[in-house]
């Protein structure tokens, strides 16, 4: 069975957002200038973003000068998994996941190795800003390996599935699962090929689901039904999300989030120009759900208070309904 799905053209006429609206009304008007360094260093991102209750995967090393390499090989000698990213890298480029080691070999999702000099040569090539905006010289972040929640895990070809929502003045507004598939190599990059599955933002159930912004129902590469997808904890999800609005002060934002199987819900990175194929992939524009937020005469302070907003806009029931208080942050309570 086919998911229910929108051309691209028809979206228009539901409150598509395009891209110069996106950036002039939205990224332009609520999102100060002098945040975009800290969402656009992942290093930075983790330091603050763990004052507000919003987990991260583990540190493991930060490389920042060419002689420290060295080092990474003393680091590394008793993990069999890790993750290396360019500190102010984008789109996915210069992340190097390695899941296993045979030997001297280190082993990517793909089963492809590499030798303990081919990561020192891409160590070296982070640090001269080979992968960042810009070009600028640049750090590498080494952090412990994210082992995807099973239930996801199932669903995704060899790379972790994350979770984009995007975040509106501290309100989650709308929000996709990304599925690394064979053709984007691993990676849950949609422009790569990864499938996108738009998420009920009332419950995290899968509604709408896209490859290259075309409709399918199964996987291409597991076959599994994707209406099926049920996110846990999704109530948490959302809080998370909303709480990184109070660590940034950026009004309009992408928050990607992975489930890990031991630590749980993990923020990735944050994003202040996130995409728009997010609307392809929920069949749904942005721009009616962005124009409610802005009509409200009363905001909401708390993040509990703006996702049980956003929640019931979307149509959930019997959630707990939080009280309001007046503080600027209110951790959120796990259903």
């Amino acid at each position: 069975m086919m998911f229910d799905w929108i051309r691209p053209r028809a979206l228009k006429k539901q409150g598509m957002l395009s891209m110069n609206k996106r950036n002039i009304d939205y990224i332009a008007r609520y999102n100060d200038r002098r945040a975009f360094p800290l969402v656009d260093n992942k290093l930075l991102t983790k330091q603050v973003v763990d004052e507000y209750d919003v987990a991260s995967p583990r540190l493991l090393q930060v490389v920042r000068e060419q002689h420290e390499i060295a080092h990474f090989r003393e680091q590394v000698a008793n993990l069999d998994g890790f993750a290396i990213k360019p500190a102010k890298g984008s789109g996915g480029k210069g992340i190097l996941v390695i899941t296993s080691r045979e030997g001297d070999d280190f082993l990517k999702p793909s089963g492809s190795r590499l030798s303990l000099a081919d990561i020192e040569r891409h160590l070296s090539n982070i640090l001269a800003g080979l992968y960042s905006l810009g070009g600028s010289p640049d750090v590498a972040v080494i952090e412990a390996l994210v082992r995807s929640e099973p239930r996801l895990a199932a669903y995704s070809h060899q790379g972790v599935p994350d979770i984009r929502i995007v975040v509106f003045k501290g309100y989650p507004v709308m929000a996709m699962l990304r599925l690394a598939t064979q053709a984007s190599d691993g990676k849950a990059n949609l422009h790569q090929g990864a499938v996108g599955v738009g998420l009920n933002l009332a419950n995290g159930h899968a509604l709408n689901a896209v490859q290259f912004d075309r409709p399918l129902s199964e996987h291409p590469d597991n076959g599994l039904r994707l209406a099926d997808i049920r996110i846990h904890n999704w109530h948490y999800l959302l809080g998370m999300a909303s709480r990184c609005y109070e660590a940034t002060g950026l009004g309009y934002m992408g928050v990607d989030l992975v489930v890990d199987e031991e630590r749980g819900p993990l923020l990735l990175e944050l994003n202040a120009r996130p995409g728009l194929a997010i609307q392809i992939a929920n069949g749904q524009g942005l721009l009616p759900r962005l124009q409610a937020i802005e009509a409200l005469k009363r905001p909401h302070l708390t993040p509990a208070e703006r996702v049980y907003w956003a929640m019931t806009q979307a149509g959930a029931e019997n959630i707990p309904k939080p009280a309001p208080v007046s503080a600027a942050f209110e951790p959120l309570l796990q259903m």
